[in-house]
């Protein structure tokens, strides 16, 4: 089978992590993912040792495969990088979005007024997406993306068991969201460092992990 047919499979798994439909600790089995995507063992096989090296997936009981779960000094130190990066990040997009840009994500902050659960997850994706693409900063978009591809299936979870958090993310996203369309970039900075740091306080009460 092609590398390209692993390619798929290890995007597909990726996304569904992002969204939040394979959880942390949970099995990764290669025959019910050879009947999921219709494919031989062969890509299965290869995409699932990507996401292993990748820090996504590591070997739980009687070596199977599973959705890593991050300990509380892991998802510390992700989290203020994150804060740190895309801080950064939405201050840059504060100064050079396009104005098509800008009203995009107000458009995205809006849609998820009234979203709730994994669709709200969804939205939030897009969310940071458009300001990471708005920083028009390849290098930073790059290494915010290492970041993301880390600790977002648990920043997904978090929206599909913790309803207060959906509603102070909306807020965030609006100030965030009005930032950006005022050009403060300092205010985006500011808002942006706030909505991580949120974020992680919630997903530390999910876990029983202690914050720090």
């Amino acid at each position: 089978m092609s590398s390209r047919s692993a390619d798929t499979v290890y995007a597909a798994l990726v996304e569904r992590l992002v969204s939040g439909a394979l959880r942390p600790g949970e099995a990764l089995y290669e025959l019910e993912l050879v009947d999921s995507f219709g494919v031989s063992r062969t890509p299965i096989r290869e995409a699932l040792l990507r996401l292993e090296q990748s820090g996504l997936a590591e070997r739980g009981p009687r070596r199977a495969l599973v959705v890593r779960r991050l300990d509380a000094g892991d998802i510390a130190e992700l989290f203020e990088a994150v804060g740190e990066v895309e801080s950064t990040i939405a201050a840059m997009a504060a100064l050079r979005m396009t104005e098509f840009e800008r009203q995009k994500l107000l458009a995205v902050a809006d849609e998820g007024e009234s979203a709730s659960g994994d669709a709200y997850g969804e939205i939030n994706v897009r969310f940071h997406g458009l300001i990471r693409d708005g920083g028009h900063n390849a290098v930073l978009a790059a290494t915010l993306d290492d970041l993301n591809l880390r600790t977002l299936p648990w920043r997904a979870a978090q929206f599909s068991v913790h309803e207060p958090r959906r509603a102070t993310s909306r807020e965030e996203h609006r100030e965030i969201a009005a930032t950006i369309l005022e050009r403060d970039a300092d205010g985006a900075r500011e808002a942006m460092r706030r909505h991580i740091a949120s974020s992680f306080f919630t997903l530390s009460e999910i876990l029983g992990a202690p914050d720090r």
